[in-house]
């Protein structure tokens, strides 16, 4: 599988959902993002801590440089694609697909981080099955897949909602904040979508 273009991607973005606006995250977000990476409750079952205004800008030009690289210039390093979500013209969030290289590319990870100030409103659903629509389309995966703390049942029952399957509980295998946790796997092929 040949990633798409800088620019057959370029030409897709934004994603338009039926509430929300998909594009890449500028400068101008940092604000909004520190709004909701600053709180424990939100960071607490992800793989980084609690963000300050330098971290959330650094998070945010990592956003910028990996949209800037060509998506298939290089097949030994994965490749990332971060939008943030836009609500009535407010960030509320953002959505990651990482794409490895080399043999693998045709499998592309899912993550998301929303405000709570949003919660229970199906926009990270909403905003998360635009991405794994990319995903699946333009991109041509064969396979999508996310990794949560399976302590984060919110973000378990997002994914089942995307019809993706539980596939593995990993017991304390990921090493972070201190503390051993344990890691749920969750995938979905590209026939299952398709059928939905």
């Amino acid at each position: 599988m040949t990633l798409p273009t800088l620019a057959e991607l370029t030409a897709v973005l934004p994603l338009r959902t039926e509430r929300l606006v998909l594009r890449p995250g500028t400068p101008d977000d940092v604000d909004a993002v520190l709004a909701y990476c600053s709180r424990d409750d939100v960071t607490r079952y992800l793989p980084f801590g609690v963000l300050d205004r330098d971290g959330v800008e650094a998070r945010v030009e990592r956003w910028r440089a990996d949209l800037d690289r060509e998506p298939s210039a290089d097949p030994d390093r994965a490749w990332m694609m971060t939008l943030v979500a836009e609500l009535d013209g407010a960030v509320v969030g953002d959505v990651m697909l990482r794409v490895p290289g080399g043999e693998r590319r045709t499998v592309a990870e899912l993550g998301y981080v929303f405000s709570p100030a949003v919660a229970g409103r199906g926009l990270a659903t909403e905003a998360a099955r635009a991405v794994v629509d990319l995903a699946f389309g333009l991109f041509g995966c064969h396979r999508v897949h996310a990794q949560l703390d399976p302590r984060n049942t919110a973000s378990a029952r997002l994914l089942e909602r995307l019809g993706m399957t539980h596939e593995a509980h990993l017991r304390r295998d990921w090493w972070g904040k201190g503390a051993w946790s344990d890691t749920a796997v969750y995938g979905l092929l590209r026939e299952e979508w398709t059928a939905r």
